[in-house]
């Protein structure tokens, strides 16, 4: 079994863009939780969608607005959210900005 990375530096991890036209890179993971960082240009959008994972993020920088099973909020820098499993969700990039998403489990589908 290989051992488990447990630290990660900046600039350790390669953007790869998403479908949706942002950008997004895996700093971590393990079988149990991955940590991802999304980039958006302003006016970007991830769109609705759900999954099995529970997802728990973090605004790193910038405003969104976040949307989770039908009801919307204006989220900023320093702000978070959590999104239960199979929850419909998406967001919308006021300005740039980065999120900084928790998944429990892994999503396999990142590291493919």
């Amino acid at each position: 079994m290989t051992e488990a990375k447990i630290f990660a530096h900046p600039g350790e991890s390669a953007w790869t863009p998403t479908p949706d036209g942002n950008r997004r890179r895996v700093l971590l993971h393990t079988d149990e939780l991955m940590m991802v960082e999304f980039g958006f240009d302003k006016g970007g959008v991830g769109a609705l969608h759900s999954h099995p994972h529970v997802q728990a993020s973090y605004v790193a920088e910038g405003r969104f607005e976040v949307t989770i099973d039908g009801r919307t909020e204006i989220i900023e820098t320093g702000g978070s959210f959590i999104v239960p499993s199979n929850l419909v969700h998406g967001v919308k990039a006021l300005e740039a900005g980065r999120l900084v998403d928790s998944f429990t489990p892994h999503r396999a589908d990142f590291l493919a």
